[in-house]
């Protein structure tokens, strides 16, 4: 499926975006845009903020101040009259599934086999119907690789065969928006490669996502932009290749140095 990207409006933007944990300020003044169709990898060390931004963006976590708005229009609150007002939980939660999230753990049903736990929120919540829920889940199933597994629970499968049909399992929502948060960070160094495989074919496809990534070689090879955050902000962001050749900012120098 390849998606379109004739809509000029951003699919994301954030402008001086904060968001604090009691006296611990995360987020310090994020800005940055999201085009449809593209690829945004962010990278910087632990703690700089990254997650915590991601899940602002689908509104796990409620931003404290500033302008974030995904598909144009504003994340979690109406605007009216010139003045923003917060929607109802179930209006947040309603559109939160149009945006996939892929996290460092698979979350994985325990119980459900990796086909039932693809067709679990497109029938809860989509109220799709069982077969045409199962039918779309054996095609996402085998789109990442797993067509000899529809039947097996998590216990029987690898870890980077759970992060793929985690990605089924967003996908099945049939999301504008993927979020991938460090999502290779907890397999073993032999899987990553698998996981990061499906990610390509998505990016190819035209989906929109923002990946928090240690994958150096994934960001310079699939990214279209590439973002480097510490201390809660925007240090510098560039074309991947040349922002990983030849980094203009101190920090961004310094972090490079021990990754690559």
């Amino acid at each position: 499926m390849t998606l379109t990207t004739e809509n000029p409006v951003p699919m994301v933007v954030a402008q001086g975006v904060t968001k604090s944990f009691g006296t611990n300020h995360v987020l310090k003044g994020v800005n940055l845009e999201v085009q449809r169709g593209q690829v945004l990898c962010l990278i910087g060390p632990s703690g700089s903020g990254k997650s915590t931004f991601l899940r602002c963006i689908n509104r796990l976590e409620t931003s404290d101040a500033g302008i974030l708005t995904v598909d144009g229009s504003p994340v979690g609150y109406k605007e009216k009259g010139g003045k923003f007002y917060e929607l109802h939980p179930k209006v947040i939660a309603a559109k939160r599934r149009e945006i996939g999230m892929v996290f460092q753990r698979f979350n994985l049903f325990p119980h459900k086999t990796a086909l039932e736990n693809v067709i679990e929120a497109p029938v809860l919540l989509k109220k799709i119907p069982k077969a045409q829920a199962i039918a779309q889940a054996k095609e996402l199933l085998t789109r990442v690789g797993l067509a000899e597994r529809f039947d097996y629970y998590p216990s029987q499968l690898s870890g980077g065969q759970q992060q793929r049909v985690a990605v089924a399992r967003a996908l099945a929502m049939e999301p504008e928006l993927m979020l991938f948060d460090e999502p290779t960070s907890a397999l073993d160094p032999e899987l990553v490669g698998e996981v990061l495989e499906v990610m390509q074919d998505l990016a190819r496809s035209g989906m929109t996502m923002i990946v928090v990534t240690h994958e150096m070689a994934f960001a310079r090879e699939v990214a279209d932009t590439l973002v480097f955050m510490d201390g809660g902000v925007v240090v510098e962001t560039g074309n991947p290749r040349e922002m990983l050749s030849n980094p203009q900012h101190e920090r961004t120098k310094e972090f490079l140095s021990k990754v690559l």
